[in-house]
């Protein structure tokens, strides 16, 4: 059965593993451009997704995209900003949306003039594998660009659910206290991250133990979203962060890469 072609131009702003995944996905269905913030970022972008993508460092080039998600570092500060700035260079009926996982999508849709065609699409990486997709909307956003995000999520192969604009919405929300109490219990009771992973793996069948994949997310990322969950962070999560341990991306973290 052949793939549906995408109703959308979609714009991707950055260059990350969840853009780069985003676009890959979608470069396989529609046309894409991907905003890539320097010469170097655009360069590796490039390899990583290959001819399927058109990969700028001009945002204006996002200009003639219908559909717009921004997918930057997790940071109201840098979020909200590319934000601004891509309100500016869209058509006034382009959607913007954000990949966030964990802030609040009303704050960023205030740092746009488009609150009722703006939404939190919250992807999971590795993007081509998971099929979920949380949506979190403004408090008045259009019918239409509700209709027009989950199109565009079946389109994609995903599973649209929508979610309240809750810190962490609802997987991570969950998730992140969960991982940290594992970190604990290496802590405190001198198990070794190994044996509490084979013990969530065997007995309750999770794909990954927990250990595992707070090194998989990064551990940078995970306290960041802990933070805004306001879930408290082991300090030898801290720990290994201040060492620059942040996981399977640095080659150490709870485990050697």
């Amino acid at each position: 059965m052949s793939q549906p072609s995408l109703t959308e131009r979609l714009g991707i702003a950055g260059t990350g593993v969840v853009a780069i995944g985003l676009a890959r996905l979608a470069a396989e269905r529609g046309d894409v451009v991907v905003w890539a913030r320097s010469a170097e970022s655009r360069d590796r972008a490039s390899e990583a997704i290959g001819d399927a993508a058109r990969v700028t460092t001009d945002v204006a080039d996002l200009a003639s995209c219908t559909f717009v998600v921004e997918a930057v570092v997790e940071d109201m500060r840098v979020k909200g900003a590319l934000l601004h700035r891509l309100d500016r260079v869209t058509t006034t009926e382009t959607v913007l949306g954000s990949t966030t996982s964990s802030l609040s999508v009303e704050e960023l849709a205030a740092r746009t003039s488009r609150g009722d065609r703006f939404v939190g699409l919250h992807v999971f990486h590795p993007v081509e594998k998971m099929e979920l997709v949380e949506l979190a909307y403004p408090a008045h956003t259009r019918t239409e660009t509700r209709r027009r995000t989950e199109v565009l999520c079946e389109e994609l192969g995903k599973t649209p659910v929508e979610v309240p604009d809750l810190p962490g919405f609802v997987v991570n929300r969950l998730l992140f206290p969960y991982l940290f109490a594992a970190a604990r219990l290496v802590e405190d009771h001198g198990l070794t991250p190994a044996a509490v992973d084979s013990c969530m793996q065997l007995g309750a069948g999770h794909p990954m133990g927990p250990l595992r994949l707070l090194d998989f997310v990064g551990l940078d990322v995970a306290a960041a979203i802990g933070r805004e969950i306001g879930a408290d962070i082991p300090p030898r999560v801290d720990e290994l962060i201040a060492e620059g341990a942040l996981g399977r991306k640095s080659g150490r973290g709870f485990y050697e890469y």
